[in-house]
């Protein structure tokens, strides 16, 4: 496996040339940030050497580097799922190439159900912590020393300069956003109305399928990290509301000015 990140490195540092500024990896139905990146190479997935293939709707499948804000940016349009049957080395198999990169900041987003009472559909919540649930540890087996400790300090997992600066940026446009514990399970099942109550009892404020797997690999590299989510449906023991990928899709689309706009205000801002 180290081998194989390291030749998907280099095929596409000998294209870009350059160390980009940041990763942006995009999720469930937030395709369309893609459109603000004034895109200088679009590399399909399927001719980077070793790069797994995304079989979700709503998730693209090409690497993107350009130029958002002023910042040169590698943006993946579509990320992997554990539960599309991907192992996990391979979930995360993107995240290590960053590195490699020499890419510092990666940027995360996400669609997920909320279960604080506080939470409406289409809100925007920016990631303070998270409850890893998924069933295998993307940093179990031997540790790769050169990437990092063997046991990694999570006491900070989303850098809080990164959730300072968004959230001046969403001060300064009016953009309301909460702050919130996402927690990850496995899927690819939405949860039953007693899952999601379980999530609120150990504390989370909505659960999802991905991204806390990244995050542990990002930190064992040592870059700081910044997440976003989209509440795109809400649940609980006293909610039993049918929910479909298409409507995810919907509300994530209805959140997406505010949440380019946030992301555009990061990349610009964060130093």
């Amino acid at each position: 496996m180290l081998e194989k990140i390291k030749q998907t490195a280099d095929f596409i540092k000998n294209i870009i040339k350059e160390t980009p500024d940041f990763a942006i990896v995009l999720g469930s139905g937030l395709g369309k940030l893609q459109d603000e990146v004034e895109a200088i190479h679009i590399l399909e997935y399927p001719e980077i050497p070793h790069f797994p293939q995304t079989t979700v709707v709503g998730h693209g499948g090409k690497l993107i580097y350009g130029i958002l804000e002023g910042k040169k940016v590698l943006m993946m349009s579509g990320r992997f799922h554990y539960y599309e049957g991907h192992s996990i080395e391979t979930v995360v198999f993107p995240v290590r190439v960053f590195h490699l990169l020499g890419i510092k900041n990666l940027i995360l987003s996400n669609a997920s159900g909320g279960v604080n009472p506080h939470y409406s559909v289409a809100d925007i919540v920016i990631l303070k912590d998270h409850i890893n649930m998924m069933p295998e540890h993307p940093l179990r087996g031997k540790n790769i020393d050169s990437f990092g400790p063997r046991f990694v300090d999570m006491s900070e997992p989303y850098n809080r300069k990164m959730i300072s600066v968004a959230g001046q940026v969403a001060s300064e446009n009016n953009i309301k956003f909460q702050q919130g514990t996402y927690v990850a399970l496995q899927g690819p099942t939405f949860e039953t109305p007693a899952e999601y109550g379980m999530i609120k009892a150990i504390g989370g404020d909505m659960v999802g399928m991905s991204t806390v797997p990244e995050v542990i690999v990002a930190k064992h590299m040592g870059m700081d990290i910044f997440a976003i989510s989209i509440i795109t449906d809400l649940g609980g023991p006293d909610i039993a509301f049918a929910v479909s990928h298409e409507e995810v899709l919907n509300a994530a689309n209805k959140a997406m000015p505010q949440v380019i706009t946030l992301v555009k205000g990061l990349v610009k801002n964060y130093q």
